[in-house]
């Protein structure tokens, strides 16, 4: 997989937009999620380290979506497709990310909130979905600008 500058750029950029609006949602409805968990994954606690490393991951995984859409154009080529094609996406990296990898990790580092495994908060598919389908709808528009 070979993502040209303008593709990894959109992808950062659809990545940090759809990171924005879940870091807000999580901080309206989950508060200790990115003030203490997001954050216990690297040592780290407080609401800015938090922030910090969510929009750096939502950064990251907008790359490989830029990644994906390429290997998949005939699910990527509009608005509408690259949306759905997001809000897989979204519900993916909360299967694999949110209920799985974050609990054992969270676990691992010794974090006293971690939750149980698998973790299938509703919750927080609703703040996934939303990461994916504003990446997905940003992602081709900042590529085609």
């Amino acid at each position: 997989m070979n993502v040209t500058g303008s593709e990894w750029q959109a992808g950062v950029l659809g990545g940090l937009f759809g990171g924005a609006l879940m870091g807000v949602l999580l901080s309206v409805s989950m508060t200790p999620v990115i003030q203490n968990a997001i954050p216990a994954l690297w040592g780290l606690s407080g609401g800015v380290a938090g922030w910090t490393v969510h929009m750096a991951t939502a950064a990251i995984l907008g790359v490989v979506f830029a990644a994906l859409s390429k290997e998949l154009p005939q699910y990527s080529s509009s608005v509408g497709q690259s949306t759905a094609l997001g809000a897989i996406y979204g519900v993916a990296l909360w299967v694999v990310l949110a209920a799985l990898v974050m609990p054992v990790w969270l676990s691992a580092v010794g974090f006293a909130g971690a939750p149980p495994l698998p973790n299938f908060d509703p919750t927080t598919l609703v703040a996934h979905l939303v990461y994916g389908v504003a990446l997905g709808a940003t992602y081709p528009l900042v590529l085609r600008r």
